[in-house]
């Protein structure tokens, strides 16, 4: 398309003709993705004690964050051989499959198999939809796309949370989930006629040598690349299983469910990421370290603003429309500095103040400060995340050749995905050998692990 040629340095409208469609469905369906995230983490405590669950809380975030990995090789494969199009539709068909799952779940097995659906098609979703903005935005254009993304989480951060628990408290908190359907439906809608607007793939390109070196010795490549993430999904949930065990036991399944991660998501990764090398390697890895820090923190908050701090459901996920506030006004700033804020500044300013803002949020609890504060120390978090967000995704697509955006963009959102289920897994790990929901100190414990992961991602975010 005419708005790819990389010379331009002008930039252009994102509602032109040419741009129009995709950029109406692409926030479409990053509107749906918020929407679920941010009400399934409301209602999430509600969910669990009504399955007799409470012990899965953290494997249900965990289980969506693991499959999401196995979803994401798979899209990345198929976009890069296909395009976006049928991927990114397809990824959105099991999304809803999932929701549909969870909705009408009777016991807490198959809550989590909905779960480990919406990680495959959420996964999917991530990675097309970053291609898609990698095939159709210029260079210049990419970065205001990618905080209009971003900023398309402000409208369910204002609303999400809030209906979620009034859902929840009101009708039951299955119509969370089911709801949700309809707009996956509505999203797709607008997306088609933005995918009907891209050029067909070559199918002579598909197999030249540039296209098939993203993927080197062809399909027997790709299912070795689709068997390692299922072994990283495997890894996440013997992480989980942990949490049920006592002593020694644990520790040597947490201590070997660790290690197998690392060594199946290592190839899925640019060479180097798993030692943060300068460039793409770092650029990843801070994409995994940011996303680590970020959600084991969030997944606790309601849970700990509901025991902790007697606040109902519903007034609960106001701590996430603060968050998206955050976010979204971080990610307009950025997009609209554009090139005079470089991608490596935007991480190291993103991520430093991501850590102040989970350094405030542990304090609050330990010392037991209001609950405004705590919401005061998340909205600085997703500052930081607002900051160098987009940015990990615009230094990736920049620096990777057009012919591997797929893999590159899976291996983006793999470091990020196992980031956070891995922290996730971690940090409800620690909060149930500290205590429970009706200690403080579990809460403490558990949270300051994550200011250990924020102190990592300002590190490595130097070396990007």
């Amino acid at each position: 398309m005419t708005q790819q040629t990389t010379a331009r340095t002008a930039t252009t409208s994102l509602l032109t003709p040419g741009y129009r469609g995709t950029t109406v469905g692409a926030v479409a369906l990053v509107f749906l993705a918020a929407f679920e995230a941010l009400a399934v983490a409301t209602v999430m405590p509600v969910v669990t004690a009504d399955l007799d669950a409470e012990d899965w809380y953290a494997v249900a975030f965990s289980a969506t964050l693991g499959a999401s990995v196995v979803g994401m090789v798979l899209t990345g494969l198929w976009v890069d051989r296909a395009g976006p199009a049928r991927p990114l539709l397809s990824a959105v068909g099991v999304f809803a499959l999932g929701l549909v799952v969870c909705g009408t779940a009777q016991e807490v097995t198959a809550l989590v198999a909905g779960r480990f659906l919406q990680g495959l098609g959420g996964g999917g979703l991530s990675v097309a939809l970053y291609v898609l903005v990698g095939r159709v935005y210029a260079p210049v254009d990419r970065p205001r796309m990618l905080g209009l993304l971003a900023a398309a989480w402000v409208l369910p951060g204002l609303v999400g949370p809030f209906l979620a628990g009034t859902v929840a408290e009101g009708v039951g908190w299955r119509w969370v989930f089911l709801g949700v359907v309809g707009i996956a439906l509505g999203a797709v809608t607008l997306l088609v006629p933005g995918l009907r607007s891209l050029a067909p793939v070559d199918p002579d390109h598909r197999d030249d040598p540039a296209a098939v070196a993203v993927v080197p010795g062809g399909r027997r490549e790709g299912a070795r690349r689709v068997l390692l993430a299922v072994g990283v999904a495997a890894a996440v949930v013997a992480l989980n299983l942990t949490g049920g065990l006592d002593g020694l036991p644990a520790v040597a399944l947490a201590g070997a469910a660790l290690v197998a991660a690392a060594l199946a998501v290592r190839p899925l990764l640019p060479v180097s990421t798993l030692r943060a090398a300068p460039g793409l390697p770092a650029v990843v890895a801070t994409r995994g370290l940011i996303g680590a820090t970020f959600f084991a923190c969030e997944v606790f908050l309601p849970y700990l603003l509901q025991e902790q701090y007697d606040v109902s459901v519903s007034r609960s996920g106001l701590v996430l429309t603060a968050a998206t506030l955050g976010w979204a006004a971080a990610s307009h700033v950025q997009g609209r500095l554009g090139e005079r804020l470089p991608d490596a500044t935007a991480l190291r300013i993103g991520s430093a103040v991501e850590m102040c803002g989970v350094a405030t949020v542990v304090l609050s609890v330990a010392l037991g400060l209001p609950a405004a504060v705590v919401v005061a120390g998340w909205f600085l978090t997703a500052t930081g995340m607002g900051t160098a967000y987009p940015r990990t995704t615009a230094a990736v697509l920049t620096l990777s050749p057009r012919e591997q955006h797929g893999r590159h963009s899976a291996a983006l959102t793999i470091a990020d995905s196992l980031g956070a289920a891995t922290a996730v897994a971690v940090v409800g790990i620690v909060f149930a050998a500290v205590g429970t929901a009706a200690d403080r100190d579990a809460f403490t414990a558990a949270l300051a692990c994550t200011v250990v992961l924020g102190v990592a991602a300002t590190l490595v975010a130097r070396r990007a």
